[in-house]
């Protein structure tokens, strides 16, 4: 973050105006430094924007300008734009990592992942994250689904085609759109990435593709996707000689077992989602996929998701203490108000934890591989669980990946996401800026943040 902001200053004034020692410390003033958050913001809006362009390109400008606009109002990404926090060139860096890898240029990718892993080393994750991905893509019975369902990804990517029955109608579409082209014609407009789940293809069917694929072009991967072996590789190195790896407070930032925390994932996700989530159209689609499951296979299923989630509740819910001693933050009053108000409250929650991952899994589910669904959870796990403080900022970059990839299409439910989000940084910015506060054991004036 330091050299993002030398650099900004040398831009901004030069390089022989900061070897001036005096004008130095004037340059580097707080609202200089702060705004490179701004810059950063406006760049990862451009990238959100390609992001958009390659996963749906049967969008029109405007309604992938406005998913664009929607997701930089996002309240945890929006608040820290204007403070100095790496949250923003993060999700930045991470964001132009995975646009370069859409583009199947996988050297830049690769190089930027390092410069994201240099910013915040969890990022790490998120590197590997993109490489499966990368592979996913790579593989033969991806490119063939593709072909395969390419009328179902038309129908899919608008929503107008559908009959009453909810099925797929690719004659509709096509005489609606006066365009009786080939089929051809549609696969080359169809994104890389978001094809649907195959109904006939169960996930031990797709690890098993996917491992013969990797096994008979193990060299011709392992070459393509060399670069981001190098980051990985140069992590490790780094961990070794770091011993450990957070670069500062080592002993608050312990790797801790916190399983509860991807629960709280979930619930934050759907929250910031509701205009998407909380539809009638999606709760009967919900219950139609719990009728196809059946009663037993759906009982035997949720009942061991409801034991594993009141055994994360129970014995891996971390109470660090940043979070109980620092009232700054919001999470020190959901916490104590909500969480803790009665020690039955948080057993009382895992369902709603578990129903909000139930939603999750099914809307991502719909437009994407199982094996990319798991792939996505065991990420966002590796990334949320060892981490011991609740922080709503560690959700940022999973939840970018998750609204992305969930194949929203209404534009008014995206329209009201946005005023959620306004509404939201509302709020966060007048109680930031007008109700400061004091604390007796320190001086200096305390602000309420995320």
């Amino acid at each position: 973050m330091y050299y993002l902001s030398l650099a900004q200053v040398a831009s901004l004034f030069g390089f022989y105006s900061i070897k001036d020692t005096s004008s130095f410390s004037d340059l580097c003033s707080s609202a200089i430094l702060r705004s490179v958050n701004g810059v950063l913001a406006v760049i990862c809006c451009i990238i959100l924007y390609d992001v958009i362009t390659h996963l749906k390109p049967t969008l029109d400008d405007r309604k992938k300008m406005l998913q664009a606009v929607v997701l930089s109002l996002y309240p945890l990404h929006w608040f820290f734009t204007f403070l100095y926090y790496t949250d923003v060139a993060s999700l930045t860096a991470v964001m132009a990592m995975y646009l370069a890898s859409l583009k199947r240029n996988y050297w830049f990718s690769a190089l930027i992942g390092a410069f994201s892993v240099v910013i915040r080393q969890t990022n790490i994750i998120w590197v590997l994250f993109v490489a499966c991905t990368g592979i996913l893509d790579y593989s033969p019975s991806h490119r063939k689904g593709i072909v395969g369902k390419a009328k179902s990804d038309v129908c899919i990517n608008n929503p107008s085609s559908e009959n009453s029955t909810g099925k797929s109608n690719v004659g509709l579409y096509v005489k609606k759109r006066k365009s009786v082209k080939s089929v051809d014609t549609v696969e080359s407009s169809l994104p890389r990435t978001p094809v649907p789940t195959f109904a006939s293809s169960g996930l031990v069917n797709e690890v098993q593709t996917i491992l013969l694929m990797l096994w008979h072009k193990k060299w011709e991967i392992l070459v393509l996707f060399s670069p981001y072996l190098l980051v990985f590789v140069a992590f490790i190195l780094f961990v070794r000689w770091n011993g450990g790896v957070v670069l500062g407070a080592k002993e608050a930032h312990t790797v801790t077992p916190h399983f509860a925390q991807i629960l709280y994932f979930g619930l934050v996700s759907i929250l910031a989602l509701a205009p998407m989530y909380f539809s009638i159209a999606h709760s009967l689609d919900l219950l139609h996929l719990l009728r196809r499951i059946g009663p037993l296979c759906c009982f035997f299923q949720g009942f061991v998701a409801l034991i594993a989630g009141f055994l994360s509740v129970h014995f891996f819910s971390v109470a660090h203490p940043y979070l109980l001693a620092d009232n700054r933050h919001y999470p020190f009053y959901l916490w104590r108000k909500i969480i803790m108000a009665h020690w039955s409250i948080k057993y009382l929650l895992v369902p709603i934890y578990l129903c909000s991952w139930l939603s999750i899994i099914h809307m991502l589910g719909r437009f994407q591989r199982k094996i990319w669904v798991l792939a996505y959870f065991l990420a966002t796990a590796a990334v949320l669980v060892p981490a011991p403080l609740i922080e709503f900022r560690y959700y940022t970059i999973p939840f970018y990946f998750l609204v992305l990839h969930s194949n929203f299409q209404d534009s008014g439910k995206w329209f009201l996401t946005g005023i959620l989000y306004i509404g939201v940084n509302i709020f966060t910015m007048m109680m930031f800026l007008f109700r400061p506060f004091h604390w007796d054991h320190e001086p200096g004036t305390q602000r309420f943040i995320w």
